[in-house]
């Protein structure tokens, strides 16, 4: 790792900082979700995670039961969280969930949450079938972890006039891939290069720009020190023309990092996220959404003074 320069060095040498207050070229200012368009110059947004399966990695299925869901969700959004993410079927693998499954844990969850609460609500998951029934019940951004493996996804996002999530995964979801090796060892390239294309499908199905969000996928297909790259090169991610989603709470590699049981990766969490905010990600898909918050904000109060604005413009 490169030493920290030190005062007397040129100052050039400090100018991968200026990334963490500023808004480069290619950086997306704009973000719709629904109904509502964010100016996320300086802002990051904060999504919640809301699981209802039996076995998440994080909660273990607390949130299982609807009612138990509904109450975590009213904990999130008084915590500042401005979408909520729901999820039926977890990302690693695990017992078979088939569709008619996952749509009786994500749909009566949707209209629950949508009949409460103001905020977007966004689905998680791969099958373009679950994501169109939870549009016509009220969730307006479909978060699919498979990359558009479905090759109706996209279409029924551009009809319901939803906003997407693609996500890098190197197999496919619930696939076990301990070993994941990316041509000449270069992680960030091929990341790159995958979320260019798919993000190019996503426009040429008639998805606009600021409703294509694109993620990393770290843990997915890639090992801890493959995610420490990602982490890394979030600015280079954020200058590909859409907004950049991180979802980094509580994962594997900061477990790594730390040898920390998953309920210990908090703080290591907030340390994640923090970079990334700083380094352009523009969405935070987290479980602590009140700390999250605090990061959030601000790093958005720097950014705001940085381009001679009051820090609570």
């Amino acid at each position: 790792m490169r030493a920290v320069p030190s005062p007397t060095e040129d100052p050039a040498s400090f100018a991968a900082t200026d990334a963490v207050v500023d808004t480069p070229a290619g950086w997306v200012t704009r973000l719709s979700l629904g109904s509502r368009t964010y100016d996320v110059t300086d802002r990051a947004l904060v999504m919640g995670i809301l699981n209802r399966t039996p076995d998440s990695f994080y909660d273990k299925g607390l949130t299982f039961g609807l009612g138990d869901l509904v109450d975590r969700a009213a904990v999130l959004v008084a915590d500042g969280a401005d979408l909520l993410d729901v999820g039926g079927v977890k990302a690693g693998p695990g017992p078979e969930v088939d569709e008619e499954e996952e749509l009786h844990r994500v749909i009566p969850a949707v209209e629950a949450l949508s009949a409460r609460f103001d905020v977007p609500l966004s689905v998680d998951t791969w099958r373009a079938s679950v994501a169109r029934t939870a549009y016509a019940a009220g969730a307006v951004v479909g978060n699919d972890i498979s990359g558009f493996a479905d090759p109706d996804y996209l279409a029924v996002a551009a009809e319901a006039g939803a906003s997407v999530v693609a996500t890098h995964i190197r197999l496919a979801p619930r696939v076990p891939d301990p070993e994941p090796v990316y041509e000449g060892g270069d992680v960030v390239g091929a990341v790159r290069a995958f979320l260019v294309e798919r993000a190019g499908r996503a426009r040429a199905a008639g998805i606009p720009a600021e409703r294509i969000v694109l993620d990393a996928g770290l843990d997915l297909g890639k090992t801890a020190g493959q995610s420490l790259e990602l982490l890394r090169a979030s600015a280079e991610l954020a200058g590909l023309g859409h907004p950049l989603l991180l979802s980094a709470s509580n994962k594997t590699f900061l477990g790594a990092v730390l040898d920390l049981p998953i309920d210990q990766r908090g703080p290591a969490s907030l340390g994640a996220a923090s970079l990334g905010v700083a380094l352009g990600c523009r969405i935070v898909r987290v479980h602590d959404v009140a700390g999250h918050r605090q990061v959030c904000d601000v790093l958005a109060a720097i950014s705001r003074v940085r381009r001679g604005l009051g820090w609570d413009a």
